[in-house]
C-alpha cells in the first residue's frame, strides 16, 4: 500500500507532465487560428433557376400523331386505294354465323379426313365433341371460309383487318394433329 507520501507524490508528477503539454497546446492552437485566417473558400455562385410558364394545350380537337387513324390515313395515302376491304366484308355481316365460327381457330384441330360422296370432309375437334366441316363451311372468328380440304389439312379464307383498318384476306389452315402417345 502506497502512503501518503506516495500518492502525494504521484499526484505531484501528474499535474508536471500535464503542465508541460500547455506550451505545445497554445501553439496548436494559434497554428489552427492562423490557418483558418489564410484559408478562402472558392465557392462558384448558382445561376438563378429559370420561371417555369406553363402554356395551354390547344391541340386537343387535332389528330393523335401515334394514333390508329394516323396511321389508317398514311397507308390509304401511300397505297391509293379507297374502302376496297368494305365489299369483303359486307356479305360476311349479312349472312348466318355458322356454330364453329364461335371458337377461335386455335382452339380447333384436324384429327382425320373420310370421303363422303366422293368429296373429303375434314373431322374437326373442338372443346372435345367432333365436327364434320367440308369445302365451303365456315370456321373460326375471322369469317374463315373453307377452301379445300386433304388428308392432311384444312385451308382456309380469313378476312381480317391490317394495320390500317382495311379488310385484307389472308390464308391459314388447320393441319392434321398427330395423337401423341
Amino acid at each position: 500500500m502506497m502512503g501518503r507520501v506516495g500518492w502525494w507524490a504521484l499526484a505531484c508528477g501528474v499535474a508536471a507532465l500535464l503542465g508541460g503539454c500547455a506550451p505545445a497546446q497554445e501553439d496548436l492552437q494559434q497554428w489552427m487560428t492562423e490557418q483558418r485566417r489564410q484559408m478562402v473558400p472558392k465557392v462558384t455562385p448558382l445561376a438563378e433557376p429559370k420561371k417555369y410558364v406553363p402554356q395551354d394545350y390547344t391541340q386537343t380537337a387535332a389528330v393523335d400523331p401515334f394514333g390508329h387513324e394516323r396511321l389508317a390515313q398514311a397507308l390509304r395515302r401511300e397505297s391509293g386505294v379507297k374502302g376496297s376491304g368494305d365489299s369483303l366484308i359486307a356479305p360476311e355481316l349479312n349472312r348466318r354465323k355458322e356454330p364453329l365460327e364461335a371458337f377461335p381457330l386455335d382452339t380447333m384441330s384436324m384429327v382425320g379426313s373420310l370421303d363422303r360422296g366422293g368429296k373429303r370432309v375434314a373431322l374437326v375437334r373442338v372443346d372435345k365433341l367432333l365436327y364434320q366441316v367440308k369445302v365451303g363451311d365456315y370456321l373460326g372468328q375471322n369469317y374463315g371460309r373453307v377452301i379445300q380440304v386433304s388428308e392432311s389439312d384444312v385451308g382456309l379464307r380469313e378476312i381480317v383487318q391490317d394495320a390500317a383498318g382495311e379488310w385484307i384476306e389472308r390464308n391459314a389452315e388447320l393441319q392434321l394433329q398427330e395423337k401423341k402417345r
